[in-house]
């Protein structure tokens, strides 16, 4: 790429949203760069201009105390599976040595002669190698003049433990004899009798508990997309002049052909050449009804063969291929991140120079009123805990990451978290029609033959005389012939004109099947007044006729419609109900327009606009104050989606549309449409209630810390809790599911 390109890199070592914000403070200070971090996903997005190498990128990131790679080409479902076994073996063995120390910290008659000398044993472990990555990146940070989350949890940690040693070796606590016991608050006037051995280890497993949740909760986060990924066959049978062999469905090249028996997945995008089947696209799209398919049908990879045999020619195949595409949206939604995250990362980048600040006030404040050392110390050492920030860097990532995967999951693509806003927001919503609220395909809708002739022998008729023709009217037609009848008899000298009607041969006679205008100014035919009336009362129901003639005479008239999909009704009784006004806006004539927006319940109709008039309806909502969400399908839709605060693209159609939405649905169902917004919705309160308690809990906690109302002990747990209710909030929305059609 002659402007640059876009990149995405793990990041390793980051501890906290404070070593985010550092990692990509340095980035964006590359000439030209921009980059995005997301501590939660690990990934820093990456925008490198020409004249700077991805490798310039790592070695910023490397250079900030980080590491940095580009990502493995296949996704496996262990990633992130050793980072959570190694905490749960430091959190096991720490926890482990903290029980006893705390039992005999907090239980005076538990506490035998020289008791503190056992306690120093089995706590110094925990303290040191316990809290070692703290420590850790505490100093990698401290060496480029920065400090984080980590320091504070290491400062307090080696604090609580060196005030011990001090009192033991060089105070009254080391005397046999000396006795302790527990209290929810800092007592004044203690002096260096008191250690804090307890503290230093609790907190270390406190903190580790946490961390052992959000490792576990970011792996559980990303599953939905892991086991998306995770769809596709692993191999396939590849059919070449007949032969069937087993190969790895990454061999798979364009224009291969390959088998696909009952009860496999297809594997890759493709067409089918032979065979017919069911095949069901749930797992894929949320689309719980298996779709009849055929030769010249499209199939997508990863869809299950619920029938008969296909063959298949694949189009598409590796990074092209759709569940691919859907992988990268899903992908860089996560990466990205909404305002509010960026207000919290923000916030974190500060937060941990004020903290320091407060605890050195709050060391000197105690001092200066004569409160003791270790009454300083202990309300100094419960304000550096008790204000890590950690809920607040977790608030929005673990949600996003939940949300956008379980989207997936149900085949709804949120191309980015600043849709969350836009959902929230939205108050208008405007329809397309045609293969939108309707099907988009014409179906036969009624048959009425002239005076006493036989409606199944006009449409028998119709059906073979129209087969030969390709126009929607003319397939709509012979289907409904066929599913009437049965089958149609043959056809001969077959002959169109282009948009006004067809003529063939059949049964011996010339059948002319098309317009009234056509019949009588090309033919010289006479259109009964009876049917000019039934002709005009099917385009008042906004329905397409044609008349039906044979012999000279003209004998009935055939109506088609494109129907209204079985979920239309529902769906704007939903948009109803999420306070969304619909309207309905199409290129179709008033009539139709109008026969459908009374169907599915829409009075707000405007017809017979073109693509770029959609754009200026939507304009014209947006002047008058409201904030629009569009859906559509077609490459006719794509300006109005691209206009709309909201666009909501049909999976069904063009990709331009879907490149211009913001929502993509996987299936064409308007009540995806409405489950997306629903989604959207949960995710974005999920965020700022997760936000709401994160800063809620360092807004109150940190004055009771610093007036010495809370042990560091207690200060500890409650930071960990925080984060442990921060990440179990936002996996909630695992269980999102959507409505069933009432």
């Amino acid at each position: 790429m002659t402007a640059g390109q876009q990149v995405d890199l793990l990041v390793g070592g980051m501890t906290c949203t404070s070593c985010a914000a550092r990692i990509e403070k340095k980035l964006n200070r590359m000439p030209g760069v921009e980059a995005s971090v997301n501590y939660a996903t690990e990934k820093a997005s990456v925008f490198v201009p020409e004249g700077t190498s991805v490798d310039d990128a790592i070695k910023t990131i490397e250079a900030t105390g980080y590491t940095a790679a580009l990502p493995a080409p296949v996704v496996t479902a262990d990633a992130g599976s050793l980072e959570v076994s190694a905490l749960r073996q430091r959190l096991l063995v720490s926890a482990a040595l903290t029980l006893p120390v705390a039992a005999l910290s907090m239980i005076p008659v538990l506490q035998f002669t020289n008791w503190q000398w056992l306690a120093l044993t089995l706590a110094a472990p925990v303290a040191i190698w316990g809290a070692w990555p703290f420590h850790r990146a505490a100093w990698v940070n401290a060496r480029h003049g920065a400090a984080t989350m980590d320091t504070l949890v290491s400062v307090g940690v080696l604090a609580a433990l060196g005030w011990s040693l001090y009192a033991l070796f060089f105070g009254m606590a080391g005397m046999a004899g000396m006795t302790m016991s527990f209290t929810f608050s800092a007592t004044p006037g203690s002096g260096a009798d008191e250690i804090y051995l307890e503290v230093a280890s609790a907190v270390t497993v406190f903190i580790l508990a946490g961390r052992y949740a959000e490792a576990r909760a970011k792996r559980n986060s990303g599953a939905a997309l892991t086991a998306l990924l995770e769809l596709g066959a692993k191999e396939t049978t590849l059919l070449r002049d007949g032969v069937e062999s087993s190969i790895s469905t990454a061999l798979l090249v364009v224009g291969d052909q390959f088998v696909v028996r009952p009860g496999e997945k297809v594997a890759t995008d493709g067409v089918i050449v032979d065979g017919s089947s069911a095949i069901d696209a749930s797992l894929l799209t949320g689309e719980s009804v298996p779709l009849e398919v055929g030769p010249g049908d499209s199939v997508v990879g990863a869809t299950l063969n619920s029938g008969g045999r296909l063959v298949v020619r694949a189009t598409q195949v590796g990074a092209n291929t759709e569940l691919a595409q859907i992988g990268r949206l899903v992908e860089q939604a996560q990466t990205g991140k909404a305002e509010v995250q960026r207000l919290a990362d923000r916030v974190s980048g500060i937060f941990v120079p004020i903290v320091i600040g407060l605890a050195l006030a709050t060391l000197a404040g105690w001092l200066l009123v004569g409160a003791g050392p270790a009454m300083a110390f202990t309300a100094a050492v419960a304000t550096l805990i008790i204000a890590c920030p950690c809920a607040l860097g977790l608030a929005t990532p673990t949600a996003l990451l939940v949300g956008t995967g379980r989207g997936a999951q149900l085949g709804i693509l949120i191309k980015g978290p600043q849709v969350l806003e836009s959902t929230r927001r939205v108050d208008t919503i405007v329809l397309d029609k045609t293969g939108t609220v309707t099907t988009g395909r014409m179906t036969l809708s009624t048959v009425e033959a002239y005076e006493s002739g036989s409606e199944d022998e006009l449409l028998r008729l119709a059906g073979a005389a129209e087969s030969g023709s390709e126009h929607p009217i003319a397939r709509a037609i012979t289907a409904g012939a066929r599913s009437h009848l049965g089958a149609v008899p043959s056809s001969s000298a077959f002959l169109s004109d282009q948009g006004l009607g067809v003529q063939a041969t059949v049964d011996g006679r010339q059948i002319l099947v098309g317009r009234p205008v056509w019949l009588i100014d090309r033919w010289g035919l006479t259109v009964p007044i009876a049917m000019q009336a039934v002709m005009g009362t099917a385009e008042g129901l906004g329905k397409t006729a044609v008349m039906v003639a044979w012999d000279g005479q003209v004998r009935g008239v055939i109506t088609v419609a494109d129907t209204v999909k079985p979920t239309s009704v529902a769906a704007v009784a939903r948009f109803r109900a999420l306070g969304l006004t619909p309207l309905l806006v199409t290129g179709d004539n008033a009539a139709a327009a109008q026969s459908v927006a009374a169907e599915v319940g829409i009075t707000d109709v405007t017809a017979g606009v073109l693509p770029a008039d959609k754009a200026r309806v939507i304009r014209e909502l947006q002047a008058k104050g409201h904030v629009v969400a569009m859906v559509g399908d077609g490459v006719n839709d794509a300006v109005a989606l691209a206009t709309a605060d909201l666009g909501i693209a049909m999976g069904s159609g063009t990709d331009v549309a879907i490149e211009a939405s913001d929502l993509t649905l996987m299936r064409s169902d308007l009540l995806a449409a409405a489950d997306a917004i629903r989604l959207s919705r949960r995710t974005l309160s999920t965020i700022k209630a997760n936000l709401f308690w994160a800063f809620a809990y360092n807004v109150a906690a940190i004055p009771l810390a610093m007036a010495g109302l809370l042990n560091p002990l207690i200060a500890g747990a409650a930071m960990a809790l925080s984060s442990v209710f921060v990440v179990t909030n936002s996996l909630r929305l695992r269980g999102f599911r959507a409505l069933p059609v009432a």
